[in-house]
């Protein structure tokens, strides 16, 4: 069976800005490659033999570089949206999906093994798998704790906050196609609410290795600079580190 993957590739990158006035976040460049090559290069390397790229603002730039994916060895196709459908809307628009599919950002820099990651899920009767990379945020200013009445209680220096962030990876089974609206955004925040206040199970698989999403300036600068030094690494496929929550 052929193993497909869907890549979201069709955002405006305004956080970006300036920089994708010219080109599209995905074909933003790190190194030698726009980083949606070094995702396409990382699905081939893992067997991912189709690869639907959802687009929408600068289509046509997209589709001209990445052809018919045949420079990679792979077969790539195109969704497009009229208007902007969300995170998950999109895949409504995609009639011929398999039972189990992988579904990505196409902005994102990580040494994910995509086969562990996906023959996890395809192994089991899961719904809806995330992978998760831990974060730990400090705060800019010493933290103030107060009554009512305007009286101190604590006082934390700077304090940490450490905590799981979805890294824009998913592996989705088909039967959750019939919870998405026809024609209206719909996101990975409503997908996951909805599944949550429905108690459908959705498992988060803990990344230990790299990642990176380069949806600001700073992130892309480091992506920048990260890649030239991880460059051999990503190009080969990644790694597993991965380990079930």
């Amino acid at each position: 069976m052929c193993r497909r993957a869907i890549v979201l590739a069709g955002g405006r990158g305004t956080r970006l800005q300036p920089y994708t006035v010219v080109l599209p976040k995905p074909l933003m460049p790190i190194g030698d490659y726009p980083i949606l090559e070094v995702l396409i290069r990382q699905l081939a390397r893992h067997g991912f033999e189709r690869i639907t790229l959802a687009v929408n603002h600068q289509a046509d730039i997209i589709k001209a570089f990445c052809g018919d994916g045949g420079k990679w060895s792979v077969s790539i196709d195109y969704s497009l949206e009229d208007r902007p459908l969300g995170t998950i809307g999109p895949l409504k628009l995609i009639r011929d999906l398999p039972e189990n599919f992988l579904l990505l950002n196409g902005d994102i820099l990580t040494d994910l093994n995509f086969t562990s990651f996906f023959e996890a899920h395809a192994a089991t009767e899961r719904l809806f798998t995330i992978s998760a990379s831990a974060r730990r945020h400090v705060a800019d200013y010493g933290v103030l704790d107060i009554e009512a009445d305007g009286q101190l209680t604590g006082f934390r220096e700077k304090p940490a906050m450490d905590y799981l962030v979805s890294m824009g990876i998913y592996v989705m089974n088909r039967r959750l196609l019939d919870l998405i609206p026809d024609g209206a955004p719909f996101g990975f925040d409503d997908l996951m609410l909805y599944m949550l206040r429905n108690g459908m199970p959705v498992h988060v698989e803990r990344h230990q290795g790299y990642w990176l999403d380069i949806g600001r300036p700073d992130d892309y600068l480091q992506a920048i600079e990260s890649f030239e030094k991880r460059k051999d690494e990503l190009l080969a496929g990644g790694k597993s580190g991965r380990t079930a929550v």
